[in-house]
């Protein structure tokens, strides 16, 4: 019926190469697809109330990093920290913007470069990498500070998008294939922390689920991700021989005794994290005594109970100063502070509301891609806002896991924008109508194998 309709179309006929009407140096320049396209697709406005949900994050983000960068103020520019921050989220901005006038079908041919590009960064990390609280975690190209775990998450959702929408090949291969490369990138992630590879495996699995495999397939993967965390659990632990002083030693300098630069097994760390969030003691939290082992924690909790209901407004953090990485890992603590209970919840429907727009689009996409490739990304998202969120609030232990678009970080920045530019492209150029045109040039944008229909798809 769609091929009908293309071929169909006044303006499929009008643009078919022909000898008579063509230039002889100019015929084949240009696919019928492309031509098209061109004639009669013309692109909507972005979504709005992802554009409202991005300037919002970036509004919270300069007034709370403005009060949590305090411990990172120079004595001769006081503002340093907040204008660099702000030129990360202008930067962050203009990826957004073009990255929304960017056809989505044009992620179709990127996804197998992304992925690529992705492993390679994550695979010189892992040998030429910055250490950074005892593993590897940055590489500095060309002066810049990049950190590829984060492409390794989104790289998740791309991939899974990509196989799942594809109209070859059985249900049994398409899983197979995903669930491969899903434990590549997590054998890549386990060497810098538990809770990016724990994260990036839930993305991709909520993303399976949204894609339909059947619920017997879903537990496979689930089983196969239990097993394979298992195992690399178990080598961290016959392989961990360093004792936690040495350990605490290297988390802070980067080397050990002898100077030299070395990484941490890790697995010490995780275990007294996990050990300290199931402990039995009763005594509550605020009569404990702070050490350096739950020193930020403590000074997080305090920070929350500091805020109450509506907060001690902007600028008036006391925890800030002596909370380290406030503005990173513990910036939701400073957003409790100083926005109370209230401002807390409200940053929490933000992002929630994000994914709630997200599934309205997804079920106006008439193909299966875009509707995947718009929910995954918001599920990368929000699933990162509320692990931050659960780490903070001591729902969940310890770890460091930046706040979209809230928290300090180029590369983090740079890739939730980035998801965000995505969000926009599909909301753009998806088909959502039933006009025939439409309909007929994004078939004809799309390869042949990537015309599945989106059976959530709502008239």
């Amino acid at each position: 019926m769609i091929e009908e309709d293309i071929h169909s179309h006044p303006a499929a006929q009008a643009f078919e190469p022909g000898e008579a009407d063509t230039p002889p140096g100019q015929r084949g320049s240009k696919s019928r697809a492309a031509k098209v396209t061109e004639a009669i697709v013309t692109p909507r406005k972005s979504d709005k109330y992802i554009w409202a949900v991005f300037i919002t994050l970036c509004v919270i983000s300069i007034i709370e990093q403005y009060s949590a960068s305090s411990r990172e103020i120079m004595a001769d520019n006081v503002m340093a920290p907040i204008i660099k921050h702000c030129a990360m989220l202008g930067m962050g901005a203009v990826t957004a913007i073009l990255v929304s006038r960017v056809p989505y079908s044009w992620f179709i041919p990127l996804t197998p470069v992304f992925v690529f590009v992705s492993i390679a960064l994550m695979v010189l990390v892992l040998f030429k990498g910055q250490i950074i609280n005892g593993a590897r975690r940055s590489i500095d190209l060309a002066g810049v500070a990049i950190q590829p775990a984060e492409f390794i998450k989104m790289s998740s959702v791309l991939i899974v998008a990509y196989v799942l929408s594809r109209a070859k090949g059985s249900m049994n291969v398409k899983v197979g294939v995903c669930v491969f490369f899903i434990l590549i990138f997590g054998g890549l992630l386990f060497s810098q922390g538990l809770t990016n590879t724990l994260l990036m495996m839930a993305i991709s699995s909520s993303m399976m689920l949204i894609g339909g495999i059947p619920w017997k397939k879903f537990l496979v993967v689930l089983l196969i991700y239990g097993v394979a965390g298992s195992i690399a659990v178990v080598y961290k632990i016959s392989t961990d021989n360093t004792d936690a002083r040495t350990e605490r030693m290297i988390m802070e300098t980067g080397r050990d005794a002898q100077g030299n630069e070395v990484t941490i097994n890790r697995m010490g760390l995780w275990k007294a994290r996990i050990d300290r969030f199931f402990d039995a003691d009763t005594t509550p939290k605020y009569n404990r005594p702070i050490n350096d082992a739950n020193r930020q924690e403590m000074h997080a909790y305090m920070a929350q109970a500091n805020g109450r209901i509506v907060g001690v407004m902007p600028g008036n953090s006391r925890e800030s100063a002596r909370l380290a990485l406030a503005n990173v890992d513990f910036v939701y603590s400073i957003v409790i502070e100083e926005l109370g209970l209230v401002g807390g919840i409200f940053l929490l429907l933000v992002y929630l509301s994000l994914l709630g727009r997200a599934g309205v689009i997804a079920m106006g996409c008439r193909r299966v891609f875009p509707a995947l490739l718009v929910l995954g990304m918001a599920v990368y998202i929000v699933l990162q806002a509320l692990c931050h969120m659960a780490i903070v609030t001591g729902a969940a232990p310890v770890s460091g896991q930046p706040l979209p678009l809230i928290s300090k970080g180029g590369t983090s920045i740079l890739a939730t924008s980035l998801a965000f530019g995505i969000m926009l492209s599909v909301s753009r150029f998806a088909v959502r109508t039933g006009k025939k045109q439409e309909i007929a040039a994004e078939a004809a944008a799309l390869p042949d194998d990537m015309q599945t229909p989106n059976p959530t798809f709502l008239k």
